[in-house]
């Protein structure tokens, strides 16, 4: 039996959201372990996915409706 992961089953390796790697003070640059200094997208073999570390996108605003819309 094959388990749904979280977020889906194919997660493209991403530095951003590696086990191995911390987010830079800045937000722009990734610290990993095993590669030092790196892009957020970045990847490399050594990729172990931390779902903990993904950050969700925000929601959409809800659309304004006006109450005449919901008269009779």
């Amino acid at each position: 039996m094959f388990r749904t992961k979280l977020f889906g089953n194919h997660i493209e390796p991403a530095c951003g959201y590696c086990e191995r790697g911390t987010a830079s003070k800045d937000g722009n640059m990734v610290l990993c372990e095993s590669k030092g200094v790196v892009a957020p997208f970045y990847s490399c073999r050594k990729f172990v996915y931390a779902p903990l570390k993904r950050v969700p996108k925000r929601a959409r605003p809800l659309p304004k409706y006006d109450p005449s819309e919901f008269e009779l």
